[in-house]
């Protein structure tokens, strides 16, 4: 690390992970934690050489999920290697095992053997299904948590085969994220009471609770009819979230002169201004809308009007005059292309391949007062063996 002191210099964190779960400890070494990853002798965790893209025969997501930490390699099957594992215990804030349930319970290390070993640890298990229920020892992958949170649901060839869909992993990423935030909590309670804290975060679990918005909303939407709505002013039931976006014109992607923006001026003011400012204030004389949350759905004929200005400016151009005039307009990219935005380049900081084993982007978390420290790169296995 660099000289900067991160905000969880001083905690100690033993990880027992493979795979996605690795995520917690990501998290936790970003922000200064001593992150001290137990991998097997050999292989250690097979992070290395699954998923894409590999880079020097590396898989992204080690140099990703595993950097800032230290490797020790241990044979938790052996006698001798449970105790040293139990040494590590003693001097550590936090355990997170993320593996399948009870991955340590089948090696002697049990939740009481650990607090019995240091009564202020907290032990964080994360798995796929979690601690109990009917999935709880199915093994798992990552798109498991959203297809089950119906996150995504099936796509179909052009032959008719059901398919995965293209989409964004929720659960692996939501739920190393739901066990940091636990995990620094249970620290926190344990520092000013001496006792310890076991919880558990099921990857499932957080994509479900990511999708709260959508499960909610179907709940919600088994009332009746007089009892609830769909968008506030119209009394119309629409499919909850972004689901049902295609006719929207106030609140759409419009093609500018080089890209694509999103217009979100669904409320009256933002409308007003926009209109104004482009020299049509007809358009909002002929359409108005409601205060709040307007959409002017399936207004046709005003979209095709908004389709034509659109295409007279560059995105930036929209970008400047959105902030100019006060209106809500944000730029339109794939995974490549966001690269070239002046506001992403100011806001996103990276780590060189060439010092951390591939390109990758530092946590979004930014300090005001201080600078967080830079985090190693992802170690080989049991590279800190001596050291720790």
């Amino acid at each position: 690390m660099n000289e900067a002191t991160g905000v969880l210099s001083g905690v100690r964190v033993v990880e027992c992970s493979l795979l996605s779960p690795s995520g917690v400890g990501q998290h936790l070494a970003d922000l200064g934690a001593d992150v001290i990853k137990v991998e097997a002798p050999g292989e250690g965790d097979y992070v290395r050489r699954v998923s894409w893209p590999v880079i020097d025969g590396i898989s992204l997501e080690h140099w990703h999920w595993n950097r800032g930490k230290r490797s020790i390699a241990i044979d938790l099957r052996t006698i001798d290697g449970v105790e040293i594992f139990l040494d590590l215990v003693r001097n550590a804030d936090a355990v997170v095992e993320g593996m399948r349930h009870g991955a340590l319970d089948r090696r002697g290390l049990t939740w009481d053997r650990l607090r019995a070993t240091n009564p202020s640890v907290v032990l964080c298990r994360m798995s796929g299904y979690g601690n109990s229920g009917p999935y709880r020892d199915i093994p798992s992958h990552g798109l498991a948590f959203d297809s089950i949170a119906g996150i995504a649901p099936p796509a179909t060839t052009a032959d008719g085969f059901p398919s995965i869909p293209r989409h964004n992993s929720i659960g692996m990423h939501a739920g190393a994220l739901y066990a940091a935030f636990a995990l620094v909590s249970a620290v926190l309670h344990a520092r000013a009471t001496g006792h310890g804290r076991v919880f558990e975060v099921a990857q499932a679990d957080a994509a479900i609770a990511w999708n709260w918005l959508h499960i909610e909303g179907a709940v919600a939407y088994e009332r009746p009819d007089d009892e609830v709505t769909g968008s506030t002013g119209d009394g119309v039931r629409r499919a909850i979230g972004f689901d049902d976006f295609a006719d929207a014109v106030r609140y759409q992607y419009y093609e500018t002169a080089d890209g694509h923006v999103l217009f979100m001026a669904s409320e009256r003011k933002f409308w007003r201004n926009f209109c104004a400012a482009v020299g049509r204030l007809d358009l909002f004389d002929a359409n108005p809308g409601r205060e709040v949350a307007d959409h002017a759905l399936g207004n046709t004929s005003l979209r095709a009007a908004l389709v034509e200005i659109f295409r007279t400016r560059t995105t930036q151009q929209w970008m400047a005059f959105g902030e100019e005039i006060d209106v809500p307009i944000a730029p339109v990219y794939n995974a490549s292309s966001l690269r070239a935005d002046p506001h992403v380049q100011h806001r996103t900081e990276w780590f060189a391949s060439s010092t951390h084993g591939a390109d990758l982007m530092r946590t979004p978390i930014k300090f005001l007062d201080t600078e967080l420290p830079s985090p190693v790169k992802a170690p080989t296995v049991g590279q800190h063996t001596d050291e720790v």
